[in-house]
């Protein structure tokens, strides 16, 4: 087994950007003699008697040839994400400019970090817990408001901090609980009783939000899936390039037109959504479209979620009813939508109405907001 400790005495360097071409680039180095390794090659200021958190204007070079102007950036230990003295280049973002400042220190004793190693320094550091560390992925990967406010709280220690302060007490309590035996034969009680009751019921209870907050969090984290499903030309891919604003799915009058899913994500108030359009359910009538309409079940059985679809103008509530009994066996949340509001002659039926979430009209964007 690899051991996963690593010395700070290792000069480590990575990119610390996105990969590929872009107007500026950041490599970053951490280890204890990284600033002086980059010094060789800086042709600026003196970045060994350079003060942390400082920024340097100059060239980087190898011998005479100049590699690029840049800006370095100076982070003395221990105030760095590592807890090392670390170094931030910022590089214009040419791929070969890129590989060639990589390249340099390589050459000279520096070696490629390896995945996450940066983050691992500084949890081996002390610079926050495991549950910060995993958090620090969270807020890169965040691609919403929720998920953002999230990561960002947990790895500012939100989460850790109310874990310490319980285990604290519990600590304590079994401090007295052993100074209780050790006079057990005397009758000594130490330990209030009821308060012990208590911080074991606080415990309890923390224990089932952070239990029951999972599902919720990794929604957040992941996008909560929502499917769009009823039956062949209820408006499902209509209602789908309604809600993105775009033709992201075909939208014909022959029913069955969408035979595979068809998935994309908004975000809403901050949340992302990631909807998927299915086929419609119906008896198939070849093998591809039995495939469509086996996937369509699978995906609402893995959903958050389902928008139930329906021609309001056809659907009778008898009708509806049968259809909500089918919803009903996937055991998952749905909103009944009534689809093709525009075309409804005359008064609808107070007995249907009665049973729909929300009335629209997707082909007219009509009371999507509400739907939203």
């Amino acid at each position: 087994m690899t051991n996963i400790l690593t010395s700070s005495e290792d000069t480590i360097i990575a990119l610390a950007s996105a990969a590929g071409t872009a107007a500026i680039a950041v490599v970053r180095l951490s280890g204890e003699n990284c600033i002086e390794l980059v010094n060789r090659f800086f042709r600026g200021k003196d970045l060994t008697n350079a003060a942390s958190h400082t920024l340097h204007f100059g060239t980087l070079r190898d011998g005479k040839r100049i590699i690029d102007e840049v800006l370095v950036s100076v982070f003395r230990t221990p105030n760095s994400f590592t807890k090392e003295n670390s170094i931030e280049i910022s590089t214009h973002g040419s791929n070969f400019i890129v590989k060639e400042v990589i390249q340099l220190f390589l050459n000279n004793g520096a070696r490629y970090a390896k995945a996450g190693e940066f983050t691992q320094r500084a949890f081996l550091n002390g610079r926050f817990d495991l549950a910060q560390a995993e958090a620090v992925a969270d807020l890169i990967s965040a691609e919403s408001e929720a998920a953002h406010s999230i990561a960002l709280k947990q790895m500012r220690g939100g989460f850790s901090e109310e874990i310490k302060v319980l285990r604290s007490k519990l600590v304590d309590f079994a401090s007295l609980l052993e100074l209780e035996l050790d006079f057990g034969e005397e009758d000594v009680e130490f330990a209030n009783r009821k308060q012990l009751q208590e911080l074991v019921l606080k415990i309890r209870e923390t224990l089932i939000k952070l239990i029951d907050s999972f599902d919720m969090g990794n929604a957040i984290k992941n996008g909560i899936p929502i499917v769009i499903a009823g039956k062949p030309n209820a408006g499902k891919s209509t209602l789908l390039n309604a809600l993105l604003n775009e033709e992201k799915a075909i939208v014909s009058s022959i029913a069955g037109t969408t035979r595979d899913f068809i998935e994309d994500e908004l975000v809403i108030e901050g949340i992302n959504f990631r909807f998927t359009d299915t086929a419609g359910l119906r008896k198939a009538k070849d093998e591809i479209e039995a495939i469509g309409v086996e996937r369509s079940q699978q995906k609402m059985q893995n959903a958050s979620l389902i928008l139930y679809l329906f021609d309001v103008s056809k659907t009778s509530k008898a009708e509806l009813e049968t259809e909500i009994t089918e919803l009903k066996k996937y055991n998952v949340p749905y909103l009944l939508v009534g689809n093709h509001a525009d075309k409804i002659k005359g008064k609808l039926d107070q007995d249907l109405k009665s049973l729909i979430d929300v009335l629209i009209s997707a082909s007219k964007k009509e009371n999507l907001d509400k739907l939203r």
